[in-house]
């Protein structure tokens, strides 16, 4: 679909979204049990990642990683790493918490109902990706994730996130994120093998793995291990260690937006 119709396609979305009068938290809530069938990808595989929150050092190397593998626009990033200067609650003192986000591809994905052209599906094997051809741009998608890990890509006005490098998983090779990792903290693999390491893992550590917002419903398929439980749910903080500038230096930061 060309840039001129996709804007125009988008935009007759989103007045139709007005004219209807339906919050688009209420028509998410409402299709989150009515997941249209999973398409393409490996019936036999699960792939889902977990991410050892004791070896990662906050480095952004897995951020910078993806952002040249998958050409995310200035300013958008499909992963990042927030840091965070926390309080020991019995100690007093401070320490520093990573928290690697992406997207969780979820079991019940609530940005896959609410796309009104099923541009963006999920896969056999769990993945859930955006058809750019399909997409016409219209956010529903971005405003129904409840872990701010969409965006509209500025060059494609498309709906962009992880896809946990589809196209390097096909080819026999890991994510960007996770070969970059120096700290060996990001493991990916098919929960359907039980000789894979991700599998060996979860059983390993099954009571220690926590998700993101698991109230959601959504079923998460990103763990983590070592996770501070004040930050299962959107914590009340700013994050960041770096500013940076774009090129009319406005301020960016490694962070996603709306946090």
């Amino acid at each position: 679909m060309d840039l001129a119709r996709r804007m125009f396609m988008g935009q007759l979305a989103r007045f139709t979204a007005g004219a209807s009068l339906v919050p688009l938290a209420t028509v998410a809530e409402a299709a989150i049990n009515e997941q249209p069938p999973r398409r393409g990808g490996d019936p036999a595989k699960r792939y889902a990642m977990l991410i050892d929150l004791r070896r990662c050092i906050g480095c952004q190397a897995c951020t910078v990683s993806c952002h040249l593998e998958n050409d995310a626009p200035l300013g958008k990033f499909r992963t990042i790493v927030s840091q965070y200067e926390v309080d020991d609650p019995e100690t007093g003192d401070m320490s520093t918490f990573f928290l690697p986000r992406l997207c969780n591809h979820c079991d019940n994905p609530p940005c896959v109902p609410v796309c009104p052209v099923q541009a963006t599906y999920q896969q056999e094997d769990g993945i859930v990706v955006v058809d750019a051809e399909r997409c016409v741009g219209c956010a529903y998608c971005v405003q129904a994730c409840p872990y701010d890990a969409r965006f509209i890509n500025d060059k494609t006005q498309t709906a962009d996130k992880c896809t946990f490098c589809t196209h390097r998983l096909e080819a026999g090779l890991l994510p960007a994120c996770v070969e970059s990792c120096v700290g060996g903290a990001r493991i990916i693999g098919d929960l359907n093998d039980p000789e894979s390491t991700i599998s060996k893992m979860v059983a390993e550590h099954h009571g220690e793995l926590k998700v993101l917002q698991p109230e959601k419903g959504t079923s998460p398929h990103v763990f983590y291990l070592g996770m501070d439980e004040r930050f299962i749910d959107r914590p009340e903080a700013f994050a960041s260690i770096w500013d940076i500038h774009g090129k009319d230096n406005e301020e960016l930061h490694y962070e996603f937006s709306g946090h």
